[in-house]
């Protein structure tokens, strides 16, 4: 590896030195520190908060094209989109799957023809191994109509898929780690001055403690932040304007409401607003409803779901659901807010989901600064490895992409299930040799560790030979042999990063079950140190 450029006047000599700083903890930030850390690059990423804390974590949780943009003539979003979706269910068969989903016809809506027409299209713009093409269907006589309303009487059913979200961010940042990258949760930038060799960074940890970090180039992944980063926190080299392009945040709402539906498949819905909203199967016992698009101003992380939005949902459930939707039954919400590149669109549903990498340098090359704008989370791959290319031929480094075909942490299947064939099939082999290898585990505890793990689930079991060698259970199916395993190898601080992101036991636990965890969390936190950096990786207070 090329020796990297001398320290900037200014940096004090105990600076860490790196070749790449990543701002950003979401799916972008984590997936782009991993494809640059596997092509050999040293990588800081520095995340204010937990990974995927914000936006990543608080998606509709689908791997999908984006049927809804084919109206909006995205055709090489859609078609981009698409070609990713078979790439990400092969990398990690645990944390993504298959999803067949509905469609009901409503003539009101749109014409059958042209549905018909949309879903030909989003059969045919990509090649498909493993997801079914589409179909027509008759509601009064399948089991997916029995849920619906009586004039629902036809339908259409396509494939997409699922991911955990939170999840997804989490195995990225694993695979970073492994790969040499340095990730650093809540540890805010507070500043990055552009030098002649490249930039300064001023880094504040999660106990207040100051570092130093110079990096050759600067990755802006900050999400709902990147264009505030680049106002307020990025100090240029003389007078130029690192801020030249606008980000629109939009609101995007959710609610969990107990189970609508019996069957594995999910719903869309057509609105009278022409928009669209999922009902998807989620955790077993609940229905996912979502989402809506709402432009805010203001810091994101003040965006909540409002009433207003939670009566759009439930109405809009209701005119397709036979059991309506109330707002009583809503046991759980959340909202993310997306980092939209702004198109000057009036409709905040229409403004593109695509991405834009805008390049930045000194005149001579030197100090590159490349910042991610928008994007969505099916197509992070595709973008990590564009911004990867990108980041090499500023720094005058090309290395090979090689994130097309390989396994995300816990998605190498092998030693459990043999040669893979289906990411579906393989999955259901893994819990079959699951239950075989570790007879005394529960069946439901086997099934969520092995969809949270996959082939990792040997470092969270260790040497347990009896379900009491997992430790206390802290709450129900949850014991500390599991907290450990999240505090030590994810990153896991709270009970929030445990039930909401690494899982979502929150939902299945009662207020004084979740104060127990709390309660273990805090009493359990620790130092981790990354062995491959001097600072620390994170630490919980």
């Amino acid at each position: 590896m090329p020796s990297s450029s001398p320290l900037p006047a200014s940096a004090p000599p105990h600076a860490d030195a790196c070749d790449v700083l990543v701002v950003g903890g979401g799916i972008n930030g984590c997936g782009i520190a991993r494809d640059l850390a596997g092509r050999g690059w040293r990588v800081v990423l520095a995340e204010q908060d937990d990974l995927a804390a914000h936006t990543s974590s608080s998606s509709t949780k689908l791997i999908h094209g984006g049927l809804r943009y084919l109206e909006y003539y995205e055709f090489s979003l859609v078609r981009k989109a698409l070609q990713e979706r078979e790439v990400l269910l092969k990398s990690a068969p645990h944390i993504m799957w298959p999803l067949r989903f509905v469609m009901p016809h409503d003539p009101a809506m749109r014409p059958a023809w042209l549905i018909r027409l949309g879903i030909f299209l989003y059969d045919h713009l990509a090649r498909r191994e493993v997801l079914p093409g589409s179909r027509g269907v008759n509601l009064r006589t399948h089991p997916v109509g029995a849920a619906l309303q009586d004039r629902y009487t036809r339908g259409f059913i396509y494939s997409d898929g699922w991911v955990d979200d939170a999840r997804l961010v989490v195995l990225n940042a694993i695979d970073a780690r492994a790969r040499g990258a340095s990730v650093r949760t809540r540890t805010r930038v507070e500043s990055v001055q552009r030098e002649a060799g490249g930039w300064l960074a001023r880094l504040a940890g999660p106990q207040g403690e100051r570092q130093t970090v110079r990096a050759r180039a600067l990755v802006n992944a900050a999400g709902p932040w990147a264009e505030s980063f680049l106002r307020g926190v990025a100090r240029p080299a003389g007078h130029e304007n690192l801020a030249t392009r606008s980000l629109r945040l939009v609101k995007g709402s959710h609610i969990i409401v107990p189970r609508c539906f019996e069957h594995d498949h999910a719903y869309i819905f057509q609105n009278p607003d022409k928009r669209i909203i999922f009902a998807i199967p989620y955790e077993r016992e609940f229905t996912l409803i979502g989402t809506t698009d709402e432009e805010i101003h203001g810091d994101p992380r003040d965006a909540r779901i409002g009433p207003d939005e939670v009566a759009y949902l439930c109405e809009q459930a209701s005119r397709y659901f036979r059991r309506p939707v109330r707002a009583a039954d809503v046991v759980w919400s959340y909202t993310g807010v997306r980092p939209l590149l702004d198109d000057a669109s009036g409709d905040p549903s229409a403004v593109t989901r695509d991405y834009l990498l805008e390049s930045n340098e000194l005149p001579g090359g030197g100090a590159p600064l490349l910042s991610v704008w928008g994007g969505k989370i099916t197509t992070f791959r595709k973008l990590a490895e564009d911004a990867a290319d990108e980041v090499g031929r500023m720094l005058g480094e090309p290395r090979r992409a090689w994130t097309e075909g390989a396994f995300l942490p816990g998605g190498d299947l092998r030693d459990w299930v043999g040669p893979p064939q289906r990411p579906d099939t393989d999955f259901e082999r893994l819990v079959q040799t699951l239950g075989q290898r570790h007879p005394w585990l529960p069946g439901p505890l086997a099934r969520r560790l092995a969809r949270a793990y996959g082939a990792r689930v040997g470092l969270v079991l260790g040497d347990a030979r009896s379900l009491a060698d997992l430790g206390a259970a802290v709450a129900p199916g949850l014991h500390e042999a599991e907290l450990r395993y999240l505090r030590d190898e994810e990153w896991a601080c709270s009970a929030d990063d445990v039930l909401w992101r690494r899982s979502k036991l929150g939902l299945h636990l009662t207020a004084a079950e979740r104060a127990q965890v709390a309660a273990w969390m805090a009493a359990h936190a620790q130092a981790g140190a990354d062995d491959e950096m001097t600072m620390k990786v994170d630490t919980c207070s």
